[in-house]
């Protein structure tokens, strides 16, 4: 087995640039702003556990699907991971390249479409390989067929983001499995990490190989899914690369992919905010220009509380605010959150790691509009590359 050592790897994730209040007081909110040296900072640390393994990472568009910068990120990586047509269609228009899809939903109306922007086709069934194998082997296109197995081994906490859980509607058990009927089936992937460690892939990994590792010389390659947090500072860089070499070690024949969301562009981004209204109801409210559940919906799906530049610790009792949205939903609640002087109104507040399921997710609910999109170069200038309005607001309508 091929080892990778402290010395062979990119050092931690180290931030050149910093996020400094100043740099966005000119910046008009609601607005995302995306920072084209940290995006390129994570790329770098990707691109270097490609070349230590051999390996091949891949965009998830669900996470980010900022297309002026696809020109950055396909520097780095081979290509991009899609669920539904659009994506697909983006990836391979925009972003180019390798384009994998994933779906547990393929129809006589949108196949011929997948596969005319696929070059992987990831199956969720068999009875949905069943459906379309023959369409799929009569196509013009090369297309490389794949089932996605569920090692029924869970590591997410949350019950949301475990496709590995009781009685999911994610992939083919090891009971279920029909390996008599693995004729054009070329891969095999599996999914079950969300924002964890190497660790985890490697008890995964090692419940994966026991269960279907008698079926992995007839393949041609193998997907280890997204969840990895490889651009985390406490991510372990180097027991990844050893796992994905030893695997290849005892594989040398299959391709290994892996199709991170978060890692790409976590902590790339920032979503500033202005305080429009403070007023007082047994508590201080602060209301701002940007909204938990349209802004910034996992907020209240995770549900997590967002880091804000400068807020003081959760443990601070000295002037708390809770900031809320301007939406009519009650519980459209960021969180409560102290700072070193009580809040203004007109008070600029920049919100952390904000470019990661944030844009793709984001809504015009209760007609609110979408913040601008905007790049931070490496001179720290922003410029706005997209802004929303009405028009944009009414054409989700009819």
């Amino acid at each position: 087995m091929k080892s990778v050592t402290n010395t062979q790897f990119i050092e931690p994730w180290i931030d050149p640039t910093g996020w400094h209040a100043q740099d966005f007081e000119n910046v008009q909110t609601p607005c995302y702003v995306i920072s084209e040296t940290r995006l390129e900072q994570n790329l770098k640390i990707l691109e270097r556990v490609q070349k230590l393994t051999g390996c091949k990472i891949l965009m998830a568009l669900k996470s980010f699907s900022m297309f002026s910068v696809f020109p950055i990120i396909k520097k780095y990586l081979p290509g991009s991971e899609a669920s539904s047509v659009n994506e697909a269609r983006l990836g391979s228009t925009e972003f180019g390249g390798e384009m994998h899809v994933f779906s547990p939903s393929y129809t006589e109306e949108n196949i011929e479409e997948y596969i005319k922007y696929a070059d992987h086709l990831i199956f969720n069934s068999f009875s949905q390989w069943n459906r379309f194998k023959t369409t799929i082997k009569k196509a013009d296109k090369k297309v490389s067929c794949g089932i996605r197995i569920n090692p029924e081994h869970s590591e997410a906490e949350n019950p949301m983001y475990d496709p590995s859980g009781s009685n999911s509607h994610f992939g083919v058990t090891l009971k279920n499995f029909e390996p008599q009927n693995l004729d054009g089936i070329e891969g095999l992937h599996f999914h079950n990490l969300c924002e964890l460690g190497a660790d985890a892939l490697d008890r995964t990994l090692k419940v994966f190989e026991e269960k279907f590792g008698k079926y992995l010389p007839q393949m041609k390659w193998v997907n280890f899914g997204g969840g990895h947090h490889i651009t985390t500072l406490d991510y372990d860089i180097e027991l990844l690369c050893n796992i994905i070499n030893g695997f290849k070690s005892r594989y040398p024949r299959l391709e290994v992919y892996l199709e991170p969301g978060e890692a790409i562009a976590l902590n790339s981004g920032v979503l500033v905010a202005s305080v429009i209204d403070i007023f007082n109801n047994g508590i201080d409210i602060a209301v701002l220009d940007v909204s938990a559940t349209t802004h910034m919906p996992d907020v209240l799906e995770m549900p997590y509380r967002p880091t804000i530049l400068n807020a003081n610790p959760l443990e601070n009792t000295e002037n708390v605010f809770r900031l809320v949205g301007p939406t009519c939903l009650t519980g459209d609640v960021i969180g409560h959150y102290s700072f070193n002087e009580p809040l203004k109104i007109g008070q600029k507040l920049v919100f952390l790691n904000m470019a990661i399921y944030t844009m793709v997710k984001n809504t015009t609910f209760n007609g609110v509009n979408l913040p601008d999109i905007a790049l931070m170069k490496s001179d720290w200038t922003i410029e706005v590359v997209k802004s929303f309005g009405y028009e944009d607001f009414k054409n989700r309508l009819s």
